[in-house]
C-alpha cells in the first residue's frame, strides 16, 4: 500500500502545480494536521483514497468549515483494507485553545484509546500532530512531544508512527525519519510518500 503522509505545509508540488496523475497509485492520505481544510478537501476530490486526518493546534477553522470528503479519526481507530490507524491530535497546551492538551490530558486521551485497542487488537499506525517527547520535538514547551505516546509505542510496536509539528524548515535540527524501537517514525512535514510493510521495513517513495 502506498501511503502519502502530510503535515504543516502545502505542498505547491499538489496544489499550486497539480496534475491528477500526480496522485495515481495512491492508496492512502494522512495528514498530521495544521493544514487548510480546503487543501485537503482538494485532495479528496481528485483521489479515491481515503483522506484520513486529526487536528494539529492550528487548526481551529475546522469547527466551522472542516476538510470535506475527510475523516477524523481523532481518538479512534480506523481499519483500512486490513491496517489499522489510530489517531491523536493536538499539541502540548502553551496557550489557551483547542487542540492543546497538558501531558496528563494526553495520558487520559491515550488510557481511552486503548479501549478501541481491545476490539482492534492494537494498530498499525500512530498518525498524531506532535511528536513524541525526545524523538524529534523540540526544546520549548509548543514543541515539546507527548510522554504518553511511549506507552502506546513500546506496548503495540506499530510499523509506524506519523506527526507533524516540528517543521523541517526549522534548521537541521529535526530528521526526517527515525526510529522507536521497532517502529518507524516519520516527520510528515509537507509530503511524504512511503510503501507501507508490516515488517516495519520505511521504503520511501522518491519525491521529485
Amino acid at each position: 500500500m502506498r501511503i502519502l503522509a502530510l503535515a504543516d505545509q502545502e505542498s505547491a508540488y499538489l496544489w499550486d502545480c497539480f496534475k491528477p496523475e500526480k496522485l495515481e497509485g495512491i492508496d492512502l492520505i494522512l495528514s498530521s494536521g495544521d493544514l487548510d481544510p480546503n487543501y485537503l478537501s482538494f485532495l479528496a476530490t481528485f483521489t479515491k483514497a481515503p483522506v484520513l486526518y486529526v487536528h494539529g493546534n492550528h487548526d481551529a477553522g475546522y469547527e466551522t468549515n472542516p476538510p470535506s470528503g475527510c475523516i477524523c479519526i481523532e481518538d479512534s481507530i480506523y481499519e483500512y483494507q486490513g491496517i489499522r490507524i489510530a489517531g491523536l491530535g493536538g499539541s502540548m497546551r502553551y496557550r489557551n485553545g483547542p487542540h492543546q492538551y497538558t501531558e496528563q490530558e494526553m495520558a487520559w486521551r491515550v488510557t481511552k484509546l486503548r479501549l478501541h485497542m481491545l476490539f482492534s487488537r492494537g494498530f498499525d499506525i500512530l498518525l498524531t500532530h506532535a511528536p513524541a517527547y525526545g524523538f524529534g520535538d523540540g526544546d520549548d514547551l509548543p514543541h515539546t512531544g507527548f510522554r504518553a505516546f511511549h506507552s502506546l509505542l513500546k506496548r503495540y510496536e506499530p510499523a509506524y508512527f506519523i506527526h507533524g509539528h516540528t517543521h523541517l524548515n526549522y534548521g537541521m535540527k529535526y530528521q526526517r525519519c527515525s526510529t522507536f524501537g521497532k517502529t518507524q517514525i516519520i516527520n510528515a512535514f509537507e509530503r511524504y510518500e512511503f510503501e507501507f510493510s508490516k515488517e516495519n521495513e520505511l521504503v520511501p517513495i522518491s519525491l521529485p
